[in-house]
C-alpha cells in the first residue's frame, strides 16, 4: 500500500471517529442500557455508531469488509475495518467519561491504520504502519520505565465468567502476583483507552484476556508505532482478522518481564 493510500485511509478513519464522537456525546447521560446474551451492556450509541461505520465504509470502499462489536458486514476481501463503537460501554452507561471509539484497517490480518478517539477529552490517537503514532497532531511515544515497580497496569478479563478461556488457566490471581512485583493496578473498565495511554507514555502496560479482535486491532498499530510492543497473551504475533488470543501492550522494555511472570503463574496453575 502506498503512502498516499495510507493517508487517505487514515483521513477517512479520523473523520469517521469525529462523527462517532458526536454521537457518543449526544447520548451521554441520557442513554438507555440493555444487556446482551454474554452479559455485556449495549447502548443506543453503540448500535448507532456501528451502523454508521458500516454505512460509511460500504459507500467509500464497497469491496471492503466491516467487523463491528454489534454488527458486521463481511465479504471476501483482504481489507477489514475493525470497529469498537464504544469501548468502555459500562462506564459510559454510568455517566463516566472514560470511553473511546476505536477503528482499524486490517489488511491480510495486519493492522495498517488505527484510530482511537476520546470524545470527552477531545483526544484523537492515530497511527499508520511505518509512520509513527500521534495524538492531535503531536507525535507520541511510550515511556522508558525499566522496572515494574510503581508501573501502572490495566488488567481486563482475568477471572471473569465471560472471559476467554486460554490454555494458561490464569485467572484473577495474576493481578495479585503483579501487585506483589510493585505494579499499580488501574481499573478503567475499558481496554482501548489504557492501550493508547501506553502509547502516549502515561501507562506502562495493559493486559487483556478476551477473544475480541476489536479490543486490539487499532491499539496494535498505535502502540507499536509509538515504540512499544503488542503481542498476544503468550508473547506471539497474531492476526487481527480472526479470533484473538488476548494481548499484552507495553512500553516494550518490560515486556519480557511480564511474560516471564505470566509463565511462572501458568506453571503454578
Amino acid at each position: 500500500m502506498s503512502d498516499q493510500e495510507k493517508r487517505e485511509y487514515l483521513e477517512f478513519a479520523k473523520s469517521l471517529a469525529l462523527e462517532a464522537g458526536k454521537i457518543m456525546r449526544t447520548y451521554f447521560l441520557v442513554t438507555d442500557t440493555t444487556w446482551k446474551a454474554d452479559q455485556t451492556p449495549v447502548t443506543q450509541a453503540d448500535t448507532e455508531i456501528n451502523s454508521l461505520v458500516i454505512d460509511r465504509v460500504q459507500k467509500a470502499y464497497p469491496s471492503h469488509s466491516v467487523y463491528g462489536e454489534e454488527e458486521s458486514s463481511l465479504r471476501e476481501s483482504k481489507f477489514l475495518w475493525v470497529c469498537d463503537p464504544v469501548d468502555g460501554t459500562l462506564p459510559y452507561s454510568l455517566g463516566l467519561p472514560i470511553s473511546t471509539f476505536s477503528l482499524a484497517l486490517v489488511i491480510d490480518g495486519v493492522s495498517n491504520v488505527g484510530v482511537v478517539y476520546d470524545p470527552f477529552m477531545d483526544r484523537l490517537f492515530y497511527a499508520t504502519l511505518g509512520h509513527g503514532a500521534y495524538m492531535n497532531g503531536n507525535k507520541i511515544s511510550v515511556n522508558d520505565k525499566t522496572t515494574l515497580e510503581n508501573a501502572t497496569f490495566e488488567f481486563a478479563g482475568f477471572g471473569e465468567p465471560k472471559s476467554a478461556s486460554f490454555e494458561t488457566g490464569i485467572t484473577s490471581e495474576i493481578m495479585d502476583v503483579f501487585t506483589r512485583h510493585g505494579v499499580r493496578d488501574i481499573r478503567l473498565w475499558s481496554t482501548v483507552l489504557p492501550s493508547v495511554l501506553v502509547a502516549s507514555g502515561q501507562m506502562t502496560a495493559t493486559m487483556l484476556n478476551f477473544k475480541s479482535i476489536q479490543d486490539g486491532a487499532a491499539a496494535k498499530v498505535i502502540v507499536e508505532e509509538a515504540g512499544g510492543k503488542f503481542t498476544d497473551i503468550h508473547g506471539n504475533e497474531q492476526r487481527y482478522d480472526e479470533i484473538s488470543r488476548g494481548f499484552i501492550a507495553s512500553n516494550g522494555i518490560v515486556h519480557d518481564e511480564i511474560l516471564r511472570i505470566m509463565r511462572e503463574v501458568s506453571d503454578e496453575v
